[in-house]
């Protein structure tokens, strides 16, 4: 038999995605859900509840479980029918994905998500984020020091564009040196957004990609396509045809060199005015009703592009006939394929 010392330093996680632990923890977030909703997913076993955080920020919260192996989760509340809890989400001008954010006077949101310098991601989800941190950091400390070595995030929906940018956070903390490197994390997003720009996506990517980090979708649920997407001539890397179209054009002969420059035009002028807009409104307009919530947040400069894209490695649940019969689809009920029991209901048609 292993003794206590034993089980906390063996290794239980994997990689992979793996079809009983994710619907476990998708157990776990349906706590989250009003009583009537936690009891229609029952609790599944060996797990056992040890912290709810206060709520903060933007109505964030997130519970500590440990399931019966030692493997402490993560997880993340997703949004609630609160205005401020949906003013994250809206809250979608991008920053840069290495920086601060001045949260108040006195507190400063120092962060690294990246190291492309051109990669950027949702300033809502971050300053979501940042407040959990506050919180979540001090518990994984005390996790560690007890001798827990592996960790699971969970989040559904918002939960899930936080845990993105929790999981790089904690990365980057730990190759800095500022957590501890030998604490294995793995990370599970369910029905989560588009949580930055191609630049985030592709690191976040590259330490992730042998199997520690996976975004789960059901293919009917609109909030994975979200938010809105712009790309400019911008977004692409320094190398590439476009940059350099105008010289191109006018090299070429009329009414040859006319057509072309009103063709680019016509495609370039929109998509910048867009990305203009897209900053105006989901930028500064909604920061001022964030500091009306918090008046001492101090709005940061945003990144010029609005380039969201499907981020980490994904498992794509497909619905079929049986799928929408049993979750009739609804105009009115947005969030029919959004939910845990559609989530749950598709997962168990997976493979074993």
């Amino acid at each position: 038999m292993l003794c206590c010392c034993q089980l906390l330093n063996a290794q239980h996680l994997k990689p992979g995605f793996d079809k009983k632990e994710y619907t476990a923890l998708m157990t776990l977030s349906a706590r989250f859900g009003d009583s009537a909703y936690a009891a229609s997913i029952p609790l599944s076993p060996g797990y056992r509840f040890l912290y709810r955080s206060p709520v903060a920020g933007l109505e964030n919260c997130w519970d500590l479980w440990m399931n019966e192996n030692g493997v402490a989760v993560i997880s993340i509340r997703g949004t609630t029918a609160s205005p401020v809890s949906w003013m994250a989400n809206f809250y979608a001008a991008m920053v840069p994905a290495s920086g601060t954010l001045q949260l108040s006077a006195s507190d400063t949101f120092t962060y690294k998500l990246a190291n492309h310098p051109q990669a950027a991601v949702h300033v809502g989800w971050l300053l979501s984020t940042a407040y959990l941190s506050k919180t979540i950091l001090p518990k994984i400390d005390s996790l560690h020091k007890a001798g827990t070595r592996e960790i699971i995030i969970i989040g559904h929906s918002q939960g899930g564009a936080i845990a993105y940018l929790l999981n790089a956070y904690l990365h980057y903390l730990q190759q800095q040196q500022m957590l501890p490197a030998n604490i294995r994390f793995k990370t599970y997003c369910s029905a989560g957004p588009k949580p930055g720009n191609l630049y985030f996506a592709y690191d976040y990517e590259s330490y992730n990609q042998q199997g520690w980090a996976y975004n789960v979708v059901n293919a009917a649920d609109w909030v994975p396509e979200s938010p809105f997407s712009v790309q400019t001539i911008s977004d692409f890397n320094t190398v590439n045809p476009y940059k350099n179209a105008k010289s191109f054009i006018k090299k070429q002969k009329w009414p040859g060199r006319w057509a072309l420059r009103y063709a680019y035009g016509r495609m370039d002028k929109p998509s910048r005015k867009a990305a203009r807009n897209y900053r105006k409104y989901l930028g500064t307009f909604v920061s001022k009703l964030i500091k009306k919530q918090m008046d001492s947040f101090e709005p940061p400069e945003y990144h010029e592009s609005s380039n969201y894209v499907r981020a980490g490695f994904y498992i794509v649940l497909l619905p079929g006939e049986d799928y929408y019969k049993l979750f009739p689809q609804d105009g009115n009920k947005v969030f029919v394929n959004h939910f845990h029991p559609p989530y749950l209901y598709l997962t168990a048609q997976l493979p074993d």
